[in-house]
């Protein structure tokens, strides 16, 4: 019998809550933090529904698991095997504190392999591919993942580590790739170097993440001018969750949970009750040497849910998975207040690549009591003749949008850093 290849609300309930009683039995009494974490807080691991799971089980925190790896250096203690059963390490970025490190077991790496090729799946690609992967290797999982999930799929795999980005173009353009991985801020650096080079490039997809970009508008809009013919993909995951989306083939910018890996809810960040917009909580089903229950991302989404019996239809592109509408539409600790006005990094992102004489800029929050003010800097292209106005332009589509005079300054061409992975723009000060 051939396997749905598109299940339903029903078969992918189904799917999760037997994932989910499985995962739960094997954390007791192994797994040290679980085990302690649920037996304090009185949790028995028999679960009656996904609505049961979500009533009765706390949340899991950034900071709990931080804490826990500093107790218990230098691994923590969510592992639910002895330590000679993982072969895989990694670790988050530490952009926003600490870094966790994490360990997979062998299986636990195979089930999210399945995950990233259901984003290559999704995104067109097969095994008549030249994928390039514009990245330096080191700790962070995506990378790893993607090349192996790449390969196993047939795809002839370019590794661009330890390059710069004129070689790195030179080897798009000398192996004839057809697809290349990286963040959305080096899809537009790698770009404007491959348009100055010249040479025609046989790119046709581009597959993001690290960023929100991916899902902006004006960003994707960016990225495709400067790869004539290529289409982005976004997607994200976590070093601590693995892949968990992709980017719907019929829509862009929107998102699918994958479903069968993830158990996934949206709450509200201050009451902590359901919600249609939110954070996003995950739960690793498959995971099972290092999961995560119930785990706050912080990640800001608004969710769709196809479900048949209320009527609704499945997705254009024939999927029935939850959907988050725009992506990654930001950070709950990313937002800034500025003068009672709520502003997210992605939006103000978007009102930069409507200039396309812009190539890059810088943020500055200058932080003084509780007040908060931002400054910005653009860097603009070398051709742009007119600063004043360009200036003038950028400033009044800044009020336009958040009613709010930002101060804006050019610097000179060349002078702004440069990005090869996740991208810091904005800069901090306390006056």
């Amino acid at each position: 019998m051939n396997r749905n290849p598109h299940p339903d609300r029903a078969a992918i309930a189904a799917g999760q809550i037997e994932q989910l009683r499985s995962l739960v039995a094997e954390l007791f009494p192994s797994n040290k933090f679980y085990a302690r974490k649920l037996q304090s807080a009185g949790i028995t691991f028999d679960i009656a529904s996904l609505p049961d799971f979500s009533a009765r089980f706390p949340f899991t925190t950034k900071q709990e698991l931080v804490a826990d790896q500093l107790a218990n250096p230098p691994f923590g203690s969510n592992l639910t095997y002895p330590l000679d059963r993982y072969t895989r390490f990694h670790q988050t970025s530490g952009t926003s504190g600490a870094p966790l490190r994490w360990l997979d077991t062998p299986e636990s790496w195979d089930g999210m392999i399945e995950c990233w090729t259901e984003i290559f799946r999704a995104a067109g690609v097969n095994a008549g591919d030249r994928v390039m992967f514009a990245f330096s290797f080191g700790p962070f999982l995506g990378f790893w993942l993607a090349f192996e999930s790449a390969a196993r799929l047939g795809c002839l795999c370019l590794p661009g580590g330890g390059m710069s980005s004129e070689a790195r173009a030179r080897m798009i353009f000398d192996h004839r790739a057809t697809v290349l991985c990286c963040t959305p801020t080096y899809a537009i650096r790698l770009g404007e170097v491959a348009r100055a080079a010249g040479a025609k490039s046989e790119i046709k997809t581009i597959i993001v993440a690290g960023e929100p970009g991916g899902s902006i508008p004006g960003t994707r809009k960016r990225i495709e001018e400067l790869w004539p013919g290529a289409r982005v993909f976004d997607h994200h995951g976590m070093t601590e969750t693995g892949p968990v989306t992709y980017e719907c083939p019929a829509q862009p910018g929107v998102l699918h949970v994958i479903e069968s890996a993830y158990f996934a809810e949206v709450i509200d960040p201050a009451s902590e009750k359901p919600a249609s917009s939110g954070e996003l909580v995950l739960t690793t089903l498959g995971r099972t040497g290092s999961p995560l229950l119930r785990y706050r991302t912080g990640d800001l989404v608004k969710c769709g849910v196809r479900n048949a019996e209320c009527g609704t239809p499945p997705c254009a592109c024939g999927r029935n998975e939850m959907t988050l509408e725009g992506g990654i539409l930001g950070r709950a600790d990313d937002m800034v207040i500025v003068r009672g006005v709520n502003v997210y990094p992605s939006a103000v992102e978007e009102i930069i690549r409507g200039f396309g004489e812009i190539v890059e800029y810088r943020v500055q929050v200058a932080q003084k009591n509780s007040l908060a003010e931002l400054r910005l800097e653009i860097e603009p292209a070398k051709e742009v003749q007119n600063l004043a106005d360009l200036l003038a332009r950028v400033g009044g589509a800044f009020e336009t949008a958040f009613s709010l005079r930002v101060p804006v300054s050019a610097v000179a061409p060349g002078t702004l850093p440069r990005f090869e992975l996740k991208a810091q723009r904005w800069t901090k000060t306390s006056r």
